[in-house]
């Protein structure tokens, strides 16, 4: 079977990168393990990684049919990929460093409740479709396997990368939480870190191969 493992691993570092670097979901995750307890932020982390599964059969079905289509559509596909992450970047870039906990404001919630939130969250959000459409193509990893089936490994990856990412962070939320408030420094790092691995994968996938 043909496999290149090297984009496979480049894959799994950029998302667990990515899932690391403050964003809405995570700092989400943060303040809900912080308000109702661990349990909860896992509830609201098995919500934000179902969604993600419905992101990746849209972007596996329609960008699959394109790439056997055309050369040309794939690559405008890959080129439109790398811009957008490049615009991400530089809206990191323009963006207070300081990430925001207000958990005093969060409200509480089951554990359906805030599960179901999760989920609808994430596939209520047109930014999470366009992401992976920007992200996954650049990363396919064999010529021999199918796109779908390619896709929906990179999905799965993504999805066990974000648990274990989310999942850290609602174990450690009062750690976490603590830390980010004694050192404003961290705030800048993770935001350069952020913007950094935006450029990265956009330059990537920009150079991939189909």
């Amino acid at each position: 079977m043909d496999i290149n493992y090297e984009i496979l691993y480049t894959f799994i570092i950029a998302s667990t990168a990515l899932a690391i670097s403050p964003g809405p979901d995570n700092i989400y995750v943060l303040t809900q393990s912080i308000v109702n307890g661990k349990k909860y932020g896992f509830a609201t982390v098995a919500g934000l990684m179902s969604g993600c599964f419905v992101h990746t059969t849209l972007v596996a079905f329609g960008v699959s049919v394109i790439i056997k289509q055309s050369d040309v559509l794939f690559f405008v596909i890959k080129l439109f990929g790398a811009l957008y992450l490049f615009f991400l970047a530089y809206r990191v870039f323009k963006s207070d460093a300081a990430v925001q906990l207000t958990s005093e404001t969060v409200e509480k919630k089951s554990l359906g409740q805030l599960y179901k939130q999760g989920f609808i969250m994430n596939v209520l959000n047109p930014k999470v479709s366009i992401f992976f459409l920007a992200f996954f193509p650049g990363f396919l990893f064999s010529k021999t396997i199918s796109n779908v089936l390619q896709f929906y490994v990179l999905g799965i990856l993504f999805v066990i990368t974000g648990i274990l990412v989310f999942g850290s962070i609602a174990v450690l939320a009062g750690v976490i939480s603590n830390y980010l408030k004694k050192n404003s420094k961290v705030s800048v790092i993770l935001k350069w870190l952020q913007i950094s691995v935006f450029i990265g994968i956009g330059i990537f996938i920009l150079f991939s191969e189909k």
